[in-house]
């Protein structure tokens, strides 16, 4: 669901114009090692979940505001793990962006939650071993990389 803001926004500017915006991604894992991805209603593809910040919210609640409107779920933001730029996208709606992404490693609030697709931005939802993923893009394989790698000095790349 595209924000209010960014709705208005593009009604004055229009879907051409490149819009930066504040991104938020959740590599969510739980004890087993296993991590939550959906399905995207928009592209069909599996991806992590994520979200536009809406003005004047911080980048933790926002990150759990976007897991639990996607699955149900609660999480708790265990930390900032990267902070990098998208490349420009067009959306399939038309629209034109491009994304500061702060990609947070998170872990479930309470054991046994179930994840359901929660809103209509996701069709499915599910678990994964890192060794059994289903088709993704690079670049989420590269966000799980760096959300799971627990190396502090890969947590912050350069744009390029």
């Amino acid at each position: 669901m595209i924000p209010p803001f960014v709705a208005s926004l593009r009604a004055a500017v229009g879907p051409d114009h490149l819009l930066w915006l504040p991104g938020v991604n959740a590599v969510v894992r739980r004890e087993d090692g296993r991590v939550l991805l959906h399905r995207r209603s928009d592209t069909g593809e599996w991806s992590l979940l994520s979200g536009i910040l809406e003005p004047g919210e911080s980048p933790a609640a926002g990150v759990v505001r976007e897991v639990c409107e996607e699955t149900g779920l609660r999480v708790v933001p265990q930390c900032l793990a990267a902070v990098t730029v998208s490349p420009a996208v067009r959306h399939p709606n038309g629209d034109l962006a491009q994304y500061l992404e702060l990609l947070f490693l998170c872990r479930l609030a309470v054991d046994g939650q179930e994840a359901h697709a929660a809103d209509e931005e996701t069709l499915e939802v599910g678990w994964f071993a890192m060794d059994a993923l289903p088709p993704v893009r690079q670049s989420v394989h590269e966000r799980l990389g760096l959300a799971l790698a627990g190396k502090p000095e890969a947590w912050f790349t350069p744009a390029g």
